[in-house]
Parts: structure tokens; sequence; C-alpha cells
């Protein structure tokens, strides 16, 4: 790396002037809950797609792989995402059925990450949410995949200026339990 490029990476801002305050003690007790008031407080301060996130799953050789995509629910099933399972993302899922979700909202300075195994939802659920889709044709996709990830960890993430970041983790161990 070139030293005047990695100066000018060092150069860029990080994070906002004014960032939220997180008491990582008052977070409740389920982590859905303080996703949903995250994400409420994201759409809130204008972070544009703010239920986007990047999926990340492994393929062959083990190698990692990510892209973006968005978050279609969070219920008792987990929090769920669909693709074709054709796609490169499909066929690492059902070789490799885990995956971590990451959202970053930079405005608040936040990121969320969830981690944990991957199940397909019925074929009635992956056509409901198929036909729901804004391009919907009213045609059928049989490829159409919704699935649900159901967390063995969730870690929120919020930045502060002076760099003593709040992780706050929920998981074994953390005294917060999932399932």
């Amino acid at each position: 790396m070139s030293e005047s490029f990695r100066q000018y990476l060092r150069a860029l801002p990080d994070f906002p002037e004014e960032l939220p305050d997180f008491d990582a003690a008052a977070a409740p007790a389920d982590p859905a809950e303080l996703f949903r008031q995250w994400l409420a407080e994201a759409l809130a301060a204008g972070e544009p797609q703010p239920h986007a996130c990047s999926l990340s799953t492994v393929g062959a050789g083990a190698q990692p792989s990510s892209r973006m995509l968005i978050l279609k629910d969070i219920d008792d099933d987990g929090w769920h995402i669909a693709t074709s399972r054709t796609s490169r993302k499909g066929e690492e899922l059902a070789a490799n059925p885990k995956a971590a979700l990451n959202f970053y909202w930079p405005l608040q300075g936040r990121q969320v990450r969830v981690a944990g195994r991957v199940v397909e939802l019925s074929a009635e659920a992956s056509a409901a949410d198929w036909d729901a889709r804004p391009a919907a044709d009213g045609s059928t996709n049989p490829d159409w995949q919704l699935y649900a990830v159901q967390p063995l960890e969730i870690e929120f993430w919020q930045a502060r200026r002076d760099r003593r970041h709040v992780r706050h983790r929920y998981g074994p161990g953390q005294g917060h339990g999932l399932r």
C-alpha cells in the first residue's frame, strides 16, 4: 500500500460529530426489541434502506462470501431473508446452513451483527414473499426461498467519539439467552 493512499484513508471521517448514546445496561432482554428500536431510529435519522444488510455465507473450500439484501421479518422462526435457491448464496446455504447478517447505519455510528444457523421456511411462505415483491407480476418462482437465520449470537455496536465503542452481545455466556 502506498503511504499517500494510507494517509488519505486515515484522514477520511469515521463518524458524524453527533452520535446517539447507548446504555447497554438499560437494553431490553429481547434483542429483537432493541433491533426494532434501532431500526426506527436509523429511519428517523435518514439512513437509506435501514433494512438492508450484508449476508455472509461460506462456500466451497471454506471461502467466505458476502452480498447485500433486505431483511424481510423477525419472528419466532428467526430473522427472515430471501433469495433464489439456485443463486450462489442459495447454493452456499444449502451446503452450509450457517450465516451472518450485518446491518450498518453510518449516520448513527451503529452496527448489528446476527449469526446463527439458517433454516428454509415453507413453500407457502416463500411464494407469499415472492408475490409481495414490488416487481411481482403475478408469475410464480419455484426457486424463490424464504430463509430464517436463527441467531446463536447477536451483537449491537455503538460508536463513540472517544473510540470506547459500546458492544452489547446476546448469546451464550452473555447472560442473555437465545434459542
